[in-house]
């Protein structure tokens, strides 16, 4: 079961400065990072100047860390579906990733496909917002670092009013990660519901 809001807000706490503060996440060294501090103010920084597109993680289907022979986190599978973890736990209580077990995107799937991706992706939701202390289940694919398609679901504790909303992401990468016992067993619990409509559960790995 995930933690509920008031263990979440202790937790950090803890964790937190004389002022209730986390560090900042490493995604504020990164370039697309929107946001810098001028003169004391939090302004948005100077548009970058046109430049190529950067070529995306296993474009063309060479060197795809998700085409691997064993993908790591896999904790439901499909002939042609596949559900993960990321590799280390963040700062929601759950963060998933849908992916086709083929090399495809978003705009290569047909009719069938596409079908199957919004059936998975509406369980998937609706399985995660049933865990208790979870109120949301925020659905988006981005698409920007890898060809292969990865759509993320991403769980919010119900109760946390900072975190709701579209900077929930920014919040993921902020709050330290929870128990990892916790974290498990609701892994475990998303797979074994998902697989009690179409395909199998996989054991956890560790």
């Amino acid at each position: 079961m995930a933690e509920s809001a008031e263990q979440v807000h202790a937790r950090v706490m803890a964790a937190a400065d004389e002022r209730g503060r986390v560090p900042l996440p490493s995604v504020a060294a990164w370039d697309v990072f929107p946001w810098e501090v001028v003169d004391g103010q939090l302004a948005a920084k100077p548009l970058a100047a046109p430049a190529p597109e950067e070529a995306r993680q296993g474009q063309g289907g060479v060197d795809c860390a998700a085409c691997a022979d064993r993908p790591q986190g896999v904790i439901w599978a499909h002939d042609r579906w596949r559900l993960r973890h990321l590799s280390e736990r963040s700062g929601l209580p759950l963060v998933l990733i849908l992916e086709p077990v083929d090399h495809l995107d978003l705009p290569d799937l047909d009719d069938a496909m596409a079908a199957e991706h919004g059936v998975l992706a509406v369980r998937i939701a609706r399985i995660v917002e049933g865990l208790p202390h979870v109120a949301r289940c925020h659905v988006q694919r981005i698409g920007d670092g890898a060809e292969h398609l990865h759509t993320w679901f991403m769980a919010r504790t119900a109760g946390l009013p900072s975190i709701r909303g579209s900077f929930a992401v920014d919040w993921d990468d902020i709050l330290p990660p929870g128990p990892e016992d916790v974290w498990r067993a609701d892994l475990a619990d998303v797979a074994r519901q998902l697989a009690a409509y179409d395909g199998r559960a996989v054991a956890l790995d560790g």
